[in-house]
């Protein structure tokens, strides 16, 4: 038998890592972080335990890119939703309903996830994240953004901090409410992106003049 070609070993890497990713955010969103050793992602996975430490130099760094991925997942698969629009202020609409849906939908995730970019090691540059930024930069710069280096870590950090409010124990923001914020800050109508049923919450919107 002839040894494999370099393309497909790389083929078969990227597949083993991305079943760890997958298996991290299952088991996480299930169990909770600490209950998920990385004995049970890789038993998930169908993966040797090994490779979890060769492609990733912790739980927390799993973690991080794991979710990474569902979100950048997430984003374009809400950008490329039929019908498919090349507006930019639709599609802004569509990517905060994507963030702020995932800390609706996935909260021990995502409130995890934000907890270890907080506490244990900061912020992961990982090939997962990049992508993530890569689709949030077009749409900023679809937006019609005339500063788009500026204007991305600006609407990041915004998201970022609609998620936290979203999921803050004791005292959570509705969603409802701070999609109709970042809608007012960004200028745009209610009725892009996905709306909830229902309208916007009262005192948001001004009425039609």
């Amino acid at each position: 038998m002839s040894p494999r070609s370099a393309s497909v070993n790389e083929e078969l890497r990227r597949r083993s890592r991305e079943r760890l990713l997958q298996a991290t955010v299952e088991l996480v969103a299930e169990r909770g972080y600490e209950a998920t050793t990385l004995g049970d992602i890789a038993d998930r996975a169908g993966t040797a335990r090994g490779l979890v430490s060769y492609y990733f130099p912790g739980k927390r760094r799993l973690l991080q890119s794991a979710v990474h991925r569902l979100m950048h997942l997430t984003l374009e698969a809400a950008l490329e939703r039929e019908p498919r629009s090349e507006d930019g202020r639709e599609r802004l609409a569509r990517a905060v309903d994507a963030i702020l849906g995932l800390a609706r939908d996935e909260p021990l995730l995502m409130r995890t996830h934000m907890a270890g970019i907080l506490t244990d090691g900061g912020f992961v540059q990982c090939p997962e994240q990049q992508r993530l930024a890569e689709l949030l930069r077009d749409t900023v710069a679809r937006y019609g953004s005339p500063d788009v280096d500026t204007d991305y870590p600006l609407l990041r950090a915004l998201l970022m901090g609609a998620v936290v409010a979203v999921l803050l124990p004791g005292a959570p923001m509705p969603s409802d409410r701070l999609r109709a914020e970042l809608f007012q800050r960004y200028g745009l109508d209610w009725e892009l992106g996905f709306p909830p049923p229902g309208g916007p919450p009262a005192a948001t919107f001004p009425p039609p003049g």
